[in-house]
């Protein structure tokens, strides 16, 4: 791997949100210790997101963690983002896609439980493979639910991948991801619907370092 790739508690911010917002959630997610934060954006025009991009990466940069962007290399590339994370649809040529995003960019992609596409990911020179949904998921319910087993055996199957465990995760549940030897678990509403989101990204990280 050409990167470090991901670890710990990744924090997936809600599509959509205004400036304000999304830069207040992010902030308690920041000071509550979450080290990379993704950024997804899927209905405001470019100079919009381009601008919310762009406050995001300089308050990501204050509190030394990382800034993932997703579906676009070149919004990535625009505000200096860390790297850039693709879903299934998006991704045609793999490889061309590695040299598209170029050196600096971490790339990561979903894989939900394809070992055969995450087999050709880390071929084509991936960083971080996504798996997933690790539970039932209100944020994408027609993802189907692999369960922690699965996602055990995802590791086993990459010993040597930056894996990054996905959907449903809560707190009482972070123990028990780390438990399968994976590097990272990413987390939406579980952080970000909460009432508290400094507390709770503060509790999370603190059970992820303790398993």
């Amino acid at each position: 791997m050409s990167h470090p790739g991901v670890s710990g508690i990744y924090g997936i911010l809600p599509a959509d949100l205004e400036m304000s917002d999304l830069l207040n959630r992010a902030e308690a997610a920041l000071k509550g210790g979450v080290k990379t934060l993704q950024f997804r954006d899927k209905k405001q025009g470019f100079r919009g997101v381009l601008k919310r991009g762009k406050a995001l990466k300089a308050l990501t940069a204050r509190y030394d963690a990382k800034l993932i962007v997703n579906d676009s290399i070149q919004l990535a590339h625009e505000i200096e983002a860390d790297g850039v994370h693709l879903g299934r649809g998006d991704i045609e040529e793999l490889t061309l896609i590695r040299q598209n995003a170029g050196e600096g960019l971490i790339l990561g992609v979903t894989c939900r439980a394809d070992a055969t596409f995450a087999s050709h990911a880390i071929e084509s020179g991936v960083d971080y493979l996504s798996f997933g949904a690790v539970f039932p998921t209100t944020t994408k319910p027609e993802v189907p639910t692999i369960g922690l087993p699965r996602l055990q055996k995802a590791r086993e199957m990459f010993p040597d991948a930056n894996i990054v465990a996905i959907g449903g995760i809560r707190l009482e549940a972070i123990a028990a991801v780390k438990s399968t030897g994976v590097d990272c678990a990413a987390v939406i509403s579980g952080l970000f619907a909460t009432d508290d989101i400094e507390t709770t990204a503060r509790a999370m990280v603190d059970a992820w370092e303790r398993a």
